[in-house]
């Protein structure tokens, strides 16, 4: 009798399915508790205060830098809930999960918005001298950009 692959091929499917399934399910509670640190002390008091200051500003600015100097205890204690910001861990990105970094890509686009001349491409530009990142991570974060039609 010949081997039939068509059975192994459907579990196989099967199996990506259910594995894509658990990603998806993770990033949706991602986005369902996002950011929620900001809602409570001592990080809505300090974002009350400068959020609107801070979307007059270029991100990445001296002045922008300058502002953040002053919202530097709130920032720590979020950096510190919320584990999609490099500054969570001891070696920033590279201790990063695959979803930790989608997670943060979506923020870094949702920050962009905030900002009267926010460019994602120009974040990114930023962020990758910021946090050191990578030629090849690099081309995938702007890959998925791209496919993402932001």
């Amino acid at each position: 009798m010949e081997y039939d692959s068509r059975g192994d091929t459907l579990e196989h499917i099967h199996n990506v399915q259910r594995f894509i399934g658990h990603v998806i399910r993770e990033l949706l509670e991602r986005g369902d508790n996002h950011d929620r640190s900001k809602l409570n002390f001592p990080e809505k008091e300090c974002f009350d205060r400068m959020t609107p200051l801070l979307s007059t500003v270029t991100y990445g600015s001296d002045e922008y830098r300058k502002m953040l100097d002053e919202m530097r205890p709130a920032i720590y204690h979020h950096n510190q809930c919320n584990t999609h910001h490099p500054e969570h861990y001891t070696n920033g990105i590279d201790d990063m999960s695959l979803i930790d970094i989608v997670e943060m890509l979506c923020d870094w686009k949702a920050a962009t918005m905030r900002h009267n001349d926010g460019d994602i491409y120009r974040s990114l530009e930023i962020c990758i001298k910021r946090f050191g990142i990578n030629q090849q991570l690099t081309r995938i974060l702007l890959n998925t950009i791209k496919v993402m039609d932001w």
